[in-house]
């Protein structure tokens, strides 16, 4: 599935450039839960975007996307990190570990800010805004770039998995492929949405539960523990592929946004 960090990185790029109302915004957030606060984490964030630190009351959707316009936010950025992948993230702090926790964030390499969500309970949704001292910027990769990297990797890793024997057919597989699919957050997207973009979303959707299904076929924990990390040796590059391209999409969506914008002052 998407994310919430690439549900708000595309909205509210589109909102900043005239491509979407703010209750567009608010409505695709929806997906994501039913109420959403954004509070700061440090001062400097507080004081920039007029918001109240954690554990405060905290501030609207509307709130962060009037401060957003108003600081002359520009470029936004998807990152999906991981241990041991940590680009634009720019470094260590609380920006970073907060990102490393939920596994996503959006930068604002322009502002020198950087937005986390976090779930904290049933249909809440809580954002925090860090100051990022030194963000780091994401190398632009292009989409076709990003659609052969899954290419390539689908191929190694079912070369590889054969190899191993650890790829078994199991009955109902297909089904099985087919809910997991249906189950998965189906995200809006803005009208002018890139449909290069979208077509790399749903490639990695498919192959993310794909994946998924390969990683729980283990029935009663047959697999020994040197079979099963040689199985996640296997799929690491298709993992790593699938969150590459999500972050091309989305960067690409933000960034095709703000052109059109450029272009149509």
């Amino acid at each position: 599935m998407c994310r919430p960090s690439a549900t708000l990185a595309v909205w509210s790029s589109a909102w900043l450039n005239g491509a979407a109302a703010s209750d567009d915004v608010l409505d695709a957030l929806q997906v994501w839960g039913e109420a959403h606060d954004f509070v700061a984490a440090d001062a400097a964030a507080a004081e920039a975007f007029d918001l109240p630190l954690a554990f405060n009351r905290a501030a609207t959707p509307v709130q962060l996307l009037l401060a957003l316009r108003s600081q002359g936010a520009k470029s936004m950025q998807l990152v999906l990190p991981v241990p041991g992948d940590v680009r634009g993230l720019g470094g260590g702090g609380p920006f970073a570990e907060a990102a490393l926790r939920t596994g996503e964030a959006v930068v604002l390499p322009d502002l020198g800010y950087g937005v986390v969500p976090e779930a904290i309970a049933e249909g809440l949704m809580r954002w925090t805004v860090y100051s990022v001292p030194m963000p780091g910027v994401l190398e632009y990769r292009p989409l076709g770039e990003a659609e052969h990297g899954l290419t390539d990797a689908i191929r190694a890793s079912a070369g590889a998995l054969q190899a191993l024997d650890v790829a078994s057919e199991r009955p109902g597989v297909r089904a099985e492929l087919s809910a997991r699919l249906r189950a998965a957050t189906d995200a809006p997207w803005p009208a002018g949405m890139p449909s290069r973009a979208l077509r790399v979303l749903q490639r990695s959707q498919e192959i993310a539960a794909i994946l998924a299904i390969a990683e729980s076929d283990d029935p009663g924990g047959a697999l020994s523990s040197s079979a099963a990390l040689r199985r996640a040796e296997a799929l690491r590059p298709l993992t790593e592929a699938v969150r590459n391209a999500r972050c091309a999409a989305i960067n690409e969506a933000v960034r095709v946004f703000a052109e059109q914008a450029d272009r149509h002052p």
